[in-house]
């Protein structure tokens, strides 16, 4: 079975540092030499442990990585867990005025940059991963799927694929339109992106949430992206969800491994 490790790398100028990291390493890690694709994620506690999860339900990523025997490495920052610091450290781009969001500084590009300049080459020294694009990708929920988006088009040199999973889309939309528009992007970019259809409770605002991720979509597609817009079928907002397109999203993203197996 595959192990989960955990170690702390400094974060500043952002505070909670040094800011706790969980690792995936597969099965076979021990026993083998081989050097493995890798996925970096957002909200690192709630992917791998139910005592570790925010709401007592994490993603299930272990067990289901465990099972298919996938040999990916998974690496997961966790987020800051004082008041609205998590938002503010996951918000990339100007906010819209008039959203719900929360007043203060927004320190996303922070949070994205010290992914790409601190923890990647940090990782790259202490595990056996790729550190070439095409085997790296970036992921998460929520604010994390929003962080997602942002680093697939900032970053594209560095990720080329990502997992934007319920990802929040109503307070930053035309300013990431703006990136993506004026990005460098590759054509073997892949990017999933979804909502559940239970997340708003109307169908106007059902409606509005489908129309954001349309415009994201497109935006992406004109770039050439190989892109994978899906609505969750009576999905929420929520672990429990984006545990069941696991096995969705990672084929998608990493075909490679996958080839050969059932």
């Amino acid at each position: 079975m595959g192990r989960i490790e955990t170690f702390r790398l400094g974060i500043a100028p952002l505070k909670q540092g040094p800011r706790k990291v969980f690792v995936y390493l597969p099965n076979d890690y021990d026993t083998s030499s081989r050097i493995y694709p890798v996925l970096y994620m957002f909200d690192g506690h709630n992917l791998f442990d139910d005592k570790t999860a925010t709401y007592g339900k994490c993603w299930g990523l272990k067990d289901y990585l465990d099972a298919n025997d996938i040999p990916l490495v998974v690496i997961g920052q966790d987020c800051n867990h004082t008041g609205d610091s998590r938002l503010l450290e996951y918000c990339p781009l100007p906010v819209e005025t008039g959203t719900w969001f929360p007043e203060g500084t927004i320190t996303g590009e922070v949070t994205a940059e010290w992914f790409v300049t601190k923890l990647k080459p940090y990782c790259e020294a202490r595990y056996r991963i790729e550190s070439d694009r095409k085997h790296v990708g970036i992921g998460g929920s929520s604010m994390g799927g929003l962080m997602s988006m942002y680093c697939i088009a900032r970053y594209n040199d560095v990720y080329s694929k990502a997992a934007c999973l319920s990802s929040t889309m109503d307070i930053t939309l035309p300013a990431l339109l703006d990136l993506i528009h004026a990005s460098s992007m590759r054509k073997d970019t892949r990017i999933y992106m979804d909502f559940g259809s239970n997340e708003e409770r109307s169908k106007r605002t059902y409606a509005k949430l489908m129309e954001r991720m349309l415009q994201i979509n497109h935006a992406f597609q004109e770039k050439h992206c190989n892109t994978f817009p899906n609505t969750i079928v009576g999905g929420w907002h929520s672990e429990a969800t984006w545990e069941t397109v696991i096995p969705v999203f990672l084929p998608y993203l990493y075909p490679e491994l996958y080839r050969g197996k059932k």
